[in-house]
């Protein structure tokens, strides 16, 4: 499978790095995508190459999708061309992954009204406000949807997003 991670700077580095290489184990592709190619760096000072600028995804070759947390979301948010890559994929029932804040990006997608999912207690209410039946648990899984809240949360992130791409 294809797998797509949407970041940028300041994302959250194990919530990106971890599921990168998780993924990458399972025997998974897994491309990063965000402004621009290069590369992005991390909260805590790690850096990832970028393959491709969110210009040039064309969301139909990828087969799932990964949302990593920290504070590129609130960036990547903001970027037409990434919400609508996040709306087609999880409007097509293509597993995606979300961590932390990276549900933020599915909410400006308006994708989650009616479903149920967790994130970084901080946007709860942004959780809760976009139609969220919003739980405060290590992972929840809700169809095509996995959510996980924080860091200490990743073990349990990825095991039920592992189970969905197989």
């Amino acid at each position: 499978m294809r797998v797509l991670i949407l970041s940028a700077d300041q994302f959250e580095d194990v919530e990106l790095i971890y599921p990168y290489h998780r993924l990458k184990e399972e025997g998974h592709e897994v491309l990063v995508a965000s402004f621009k190619r290069g590369v992005i760096t991390g909260k805590h000072g790690y850096t990832v190459n970028v393959d491709l600028a969110f210009e040039e995804v064309n969301p139909d070759e990828f087969d799932a999708l990964v949302l990593p947390g920290g504070r590129a979301p609130e960036r990547v948010r903001l970027n037409e061309k990434a919400v609508e890559i996040a709306k087609k994929m999880f409007s097509e029932g293509k597993p995606v992954a979300s961590i932390c804040h990276g549900p933020q990006i599915l909410i400006s997608a308006g994708v989650l009204r009616g479903r149920r999912g967790t994130s970084y207690p901080g946007i709860k209410d942004d959780m809760i406000n976009a139609g969220v039946d919003w739980v405060d648990a290590e992972v929840v899984v809700d169809g095509n949807w996995v959510s996980s809240r924080v860091p200490g949360d990743l073990y349990a992130w990825m095991r039920e997003f592992v189970k969905l791409l197989k």
